[in-house]
């Protein structure tokens, strides 16, 4: 348990989901001692994911596991069985948080709801992720990243405009849920420090992607038009677009202000005074001509030398970093971004850091725990469980 800003709380995460997981992981990241409840024997299905070292799949060494799940205690319960239920429920009484994800027909086969978490603890705040929200005709329903990345709006922004739509890389629609999902629950937590009170949280991913669509979504409803919400793509002009490196990729985004520093970078500068390019409208006019200076220049350097050409002269050029180039990164090295944390099985493996940095209570990495490795401590030392007790769940299959 991280020495954090929320040191002293503690959080029950009875999840699924890579969105529930993310959420408890930055609980955990920032103080809160989490436990997370996973069946016996099979554990989160992050376990079976991976990807594993050299292909060989181990419930302890699948990357996203690790990844999702950095500084909680693991306990082993079979929620699904009438005696596990009640040991959440219990375990529910000892925490000020509880976030779930469990599906409608989960709830009500086990009857752990947000409702029945509250009343086993009215103090505390009890954050739900759902896909498409607790009401409404969609709310039965189950999801995917994809279903809420497409449902949400997302899709349809994304890609190239003569092309089908696009779904982002890796599970944002799933992170961005959990997100949310972190910030509403530390509202609830600074509620119930004001009121005394607990509260319900109810994120849905669907609504956590149609909150994010910038100004297509707003546009829309202003103006009744279409303009700003279609696909664009690499298309919107020469100016903004990536373009292939000796090594890569880099991506430039010219605003007008840009266009000297830009041109300079490019030994271009005959081009600022050119009557072709002389302002956007010129320029926007004669995008082939640019873009092929573009594409000539790009090709001529290495993502490193245009990144010291860009610092050089203010110019609007970025790397497009690979997963390699982000952990050699020099820039993120001097930070110390990237930590080490050695794990019981696994061995060492390094983690991102805290996506936020406090100065007087940082937050830290600590290793994702084994399927089950803290069941006897919580079961003894937070519900008071004798050994024997304890035991005989396990004879169960229980625990």
């Amino acid at each position: 348990m991280a020495d954090g800003p929320l040191n002293g709380y503690s959080a029950l995460e009875l999840c699924t989901s890579p969105g529930g997981a993310y959420c408890g992981k930055l609980l955990a990241m920032f103080g809160a001692d989490v436990v997370k409840i996973e069946l016996p024997g099979v554990g989160d299905p992050a376990r079976g994911a991976g990807p594993f070292p050299e292909g060989l799949p181990d419930r302890e060494k699948s990357a996203l596991f690790l990844h999702l799940n950095t500084g909680k205690r693991s306990v082993t319960v079979d929620w699904r069985a009438r005696t596990g239920a009640r040991l959440a429920l219990a375990l529910a009484e000892y925490s000020d948080a509880v976030v779930c994800d469990l599906t409608p027909a989960e709830e009500q086969a086990t009857g752990l709801t947000p409702e029945t978490f509250a009343r086993a603890n009215p103090r505390a705040t009890v954050t739900s992720l759902t896909a498409f929200g607790r009401s409404g005709p969609w709310k039965d329903w189950r999801w995917t990243n994809m279903t809420s990345f497409a449902a949400g709006g997302q899709h349809y922004l994304t890609g190239d405009p003569d092309r089908e739509p696009l779904a982002s890389g890796g599970l944002q629609a799933e992170y961005q849920a959990g997100l949310h999902a972190f910030g509403a629950t530390l509202a609830g937590l600074y509620w119930t420090m004001r009121s005394e009170v607990g509260q319900g949280v109810e994120v849905a991913a669907m609504e956590a992607q149609a909150g994010t669509l910038e100004v297509a979504l707003p546009d829309y409803a202003y103006r009744g038009a279409d303009g700003l919400t279609k696909r664009r793509g690499n298309q919107q002009s020469a100016l903004i677009g990536v373009y292939p490196a000796k090594d890569g990729h880099i991506g430039i985004h010219c605003m007008p202000k840009n266009w000297p520093q830009l041109m300079k970078a490019m030994d271009s500068e005959w081009m600022i005074d050119d009557e072709r390019f002389r302002d956007t409208r010129a320029r926007l006019q004669h995008g082939d001509e640019i873009l092929a200076r573009f594409f000539a220049w790009s090709a001529t350097v290495t993502k490193r030398e245009a990144t010291r050409i860009a610092g050089e002269t203010r110019a609007p050029i970025s790397p497009v970093n690979s997963i390699e180039d982000l952990l050699a990164d020099d820039h993120l090295r001097a930070r110390a971004f990237f930590r080490d944390v050695e794990h019981p099985a696994a061995g060492r493996v390094t983690h991102p850091g805290p996506p936020a940095r406090m100065s007087l209570t940082p937050a830290s990495v600590a290793p994702a725990p084994l399927l089950g490795q803290h069941t006897v401590e919580v079961l003894s030392g937070t519900l008071g469980l004798s050994h024997a007790e304890i035991t005989l769940l396990r004879q169960q299959g229980i625990v």
